[in-house]
């Protein structure tokens, strides 16, 4: 059953047991009040738009009217009608009597109220005997008999007594509230209803299209404006798994679109030195170096593109547990302004020998800056960025510039040359694996594309940062930032 279901048969239950309470107490009081449960259907025509009196003046109405059937003439005596009236007023009642229009008695409380005016035609059948009559806003229920003297002469006795103006119209709107209140409880358990269904099972309606989209794959929409309730909560919960399914479901797309491009990168980084080695072994087959100079040269360049598929293997495995976070780093604490100098001392023969200059630029403060790396995992960071800057070089002065500079919390490391350059578009794609600037992916120029990807991996290893800046023909800069170690952190490795 649907909570739709559930909802319109709950109120509608609610209802019927509301009308159903209702209606049980007014048979309950009128039962109370009557003294007969079989008069419940007349409660309202005798108590209400029968007008009743008081028990005590309808006891003296009862009487005159017995009176008036017996012997009309005891209603002409002045004496009886005195001690009627005084029987009355102690009841706060009047009372009148006519006889042909004439007035006999008249109590002293309607001395200045114009009733007859008011009064029913003469009825000798009575089908009236009791009704409610209306002078200046004042209301007066009132008990009447009509008869005949012996004379044949009509007579009339009336009884009045004066009613609340709040009371008469209760009893005149008493059957408009209850029907009021019918409707307002039929109205009310249709709004909650309309309420609720708006509210609640049309949000979770939504929900559930959506979940339909989302199990057929559909990723590229929404859900619409949250309410500000639960179910808003519910909404937001279901926007931020959509959006991350999103992103998984793009993350591995990508991820395959990467396989992809890795495998042909691998497949194109393997199959060139592998075509030189073949064709140097043919040419070896064939006997085409008949020198020993020749078959020297043939040996080796078949060793040099060994060596060169053996480190392209090297690199694509090292990225490879870099990439599922399975090289274990030996973090110590070291200065990290001695590990830049010691490793500018070992590079400068090796790249003077190249043609290249290089320029060290570090604090001379004698104050250590500690930091907690991985010595051997940084210094192949350092060594693949100055080889990339190796790779690039394209003037006659060839120059690489190392900096050291620290922030409060960390410690800089710069790299620059004056190489090539890379344009602006490429920036962001640099330290991507396999990326070259060069489309023709030449090994000789470009190298495997993963010594900037395994540097990011290493330094990200490591809680740092590395970007890169760069002017096409004027050099690159490649950043790297450590976090530098606590004071206290210092006191205890150092």
């Amino acid at each position: 059953m649907s909570i739709r279901m559930k909802l319109l048969l709950s109120y509608t239950w609610t209802l019927l047991v509301t009308l159903l309470i209702f209606f049980s107490i007014a048979f309950f009081v009128t039962a109370a009040v009557t003294g007969d449960v079989k008069g419940f259907r007349d409660f309202y025509r005798i108590h209400f738009s029968l007008n009743p009196l008081p028990p005590a003046v309808d006891n003296l109405y009862l009487e005159m009217k017995f009176a008036a059937k017996k012997d009309p003439s005891e209603l002409g005596n002045p004496d009886v009608m005195v001690d009627y009236g005084n029987r009355l007023r102690t009841e706060k009642a009047s009372l009148l009597v006519l006889k042909n229009d004439q007035i006999q008695f008249k109590s002293y409380a309607l001395e200045d109220v114009p009733v007859q005016a008011l009064l029913p035609p003469y009825d000798e059948r009575n089908g009236t005997l009791r009704n409610t009559v209306e002078q200046d806003k004042r209301f007066y229920a009132y008990a009447k008999f009509d008869f005949a003297y012996r004379d044949g002469t009509p007579g009339r006795l009336f009884v009045f007594r004066e009613l609340s103006p709040f009371a008469e119209l209760s009893r005149r709107l008493l059957p408009i509230w209850i029907s009021l209140l019918f409707i307002m409880l039929v109205l009310t358990n249709v709004l909650l209803f309309s309420f609720v269904t708006r509210s609640v099972v049309k949000p979770l309606e939504k929900l559930r299209r959506s979940a339909e989209h989302i199990k057929e794959g559909q990723l590229d929409f929404q859900i619409g404006t949250a309410p500000r309730n639960e179910i808003g909560q519910l909404y937001t919960s279901f926007e931020e798994m959509r959006l991350k399914l999103k992103a998984s479901v793009e993350m591995r797309l990508q991820y395959e679109e990467n396989r992809k491009e890795l495998l042909s990168n691998i497949s194109h980084d393997l199959k060139t030195p592998l075509t030189t080695i073949k064709g140097y072994i043919e040419g070896i087959r064939d006997g085409v170096p008949n020198t020993p100079e020749k078959m020297a040269k043939y040996v080796d360049t078949i060793y040099s593109k060994t060596n060169d598929m053996d480190r392209l293997i090297d690199e694509l495995f090292l990225y490879s547990k870099l990439d599922l976070n399975q090289v274990p780093f030996s973090f110590q604490m070291i200065d990290i302004k001695r590990y830049v100098r010691d490793f500018a001392e070992e590079l400068r023969f090796d790249l003077e020998n190249r043609g290249f200059q290089l320029e060290l630029a570090i604090d001379e403060s004698p104050q250590p800056w500690m930091v907690r790396a991985d010595p051997e995992q940084f210094k192949r960071v350092l060594s693949n960025i100055i080889a990339n800057s190796v790779k690039f070089a394209d003037k006659s002065d060839r120059r690489i510039r190392l900096e050291l500079k620290r922030t409060p919390s960390e410690a800089i490391v710069t790299l620059r040359d004056n190489g090539l350059g890379i344009p602006a578009e490429a920036l962001t794609q640099i330290f991507d694996r396999f990326y070259r600037a060069e489309v023709s992916r030449n090994s000789r120029s470009g190298g495997s594309g993963l010594g900037l990807a395994i540097a990011k991996r290493i330094v990200e290893g490591h809680g740092g940062r590395i970007w890169a800046e760069s002017e096409p023909g004027e050099g690159t800069s490649v950043m790297i930032s450590l976090q530098m170690a606590d004071s206290k952190e210092e006191v205890g490795k150092s």
